[in-house]
């Protein structure tokens, strides 16, 4: 039976969810992605989610188990599917992931907002601009315009914060070791979001994580290259 797997869409389909993209490529993994039957949910499509007794996406069925959010959708496949390439390889792993996931949430995705949320206006359906514009203005406390003035500077500070992830796969390789694991994709969300929906470069060409965020783009056959975006 296959998976029925809800992700935010914008324009054309296209997938930018920084969550939906650790979920995805969590999936795809498992060798489960390319059967799942997605389910497109834009701003207002809310109510699609009303099942899950939340309002948030990712959210996968599975026959008749419903799980939302990224880590626990993460953590159901690794034990549901254990014939599958391990996803955190033991409890270390899936500490090491968790790690990740929220040095993620709490550092990187802050300052790739401010690189990129007004952007995101323009890659979304134009029934659902004046909802994000409002309710993101009020998380940022200005208009996206304002949010996004001083995005070089941003920047040079989203470098600084990427120190770790530097120095981790500055060698070569994964944060999982010679293959990705779901620490990779945590981090990797943040750049595939970024990458979807705005033609801001985030990093140089000679930065260790743009090699790395290049090997991560060619995994699955490719499968993060293919959705539609900006190549930068």
């Amino acid at each position: 039976m296959a998976i029925d797997f809800y992700d935010l869409s914008g324009l054309g389909g296209r997938r930018f969810s920084p969550f939906g993209w650790r979920a995805r490529l969590a999936l795809a993994h498992k060798g489960l992605e390319s059967g799942a039957r997605v389910e497109h949910v834009r701003f207002s499509d809310k109510h699609k989610l009303a099942f899950s007794g939340q309002e948030l996406v990712p959210v996968i069925v599975d026959g008749g188990t419903v799980v939302s959010d990224s880590w626990e959708i993460a953590r159901y496949l690794e034990g549901a599917y254990p014939g599958g390439p391990p996803l955190f390889a033991g409890p270390g792993g899936e500490a090491g992931a968790r790690f990740v996931a929220a040095w993620t949430d709490s550092r990187v995705h802050p300052l790739v907002a401010r690189c990129v949320v007004r952007d995101i206006l323009d890659a979304i359906e134009p029934e659902d601009r004046a909802y994000f514009r409002a309710s993101r203005e009020k998380r940022f406390g200005a208009p996206l315009e304002e949010t996004v003035a001083n995005r070089e500077e941003t920047r040079g500070e989203l470098k600084m914060a990427l120190y770790p992830l530097r120095k981790a796969v500055e060698g070569g390789g994964f944060l999982g070791g010679a293959g990705p694991n779901f620490a990779d994709y945590a981090a990797f969300g943040a750049f595939m979001w970024a990458r979807v929906v705005s033609p801001f470069r985030l990093l140089e060409a000679d930065d260790p994580v743009y090699a790395w965020r290049e090997r991560m783009l060619d995994l699955h056959d490719g499968l993060p290259r293919a959705e539609p975006g900006f190549p930068v």
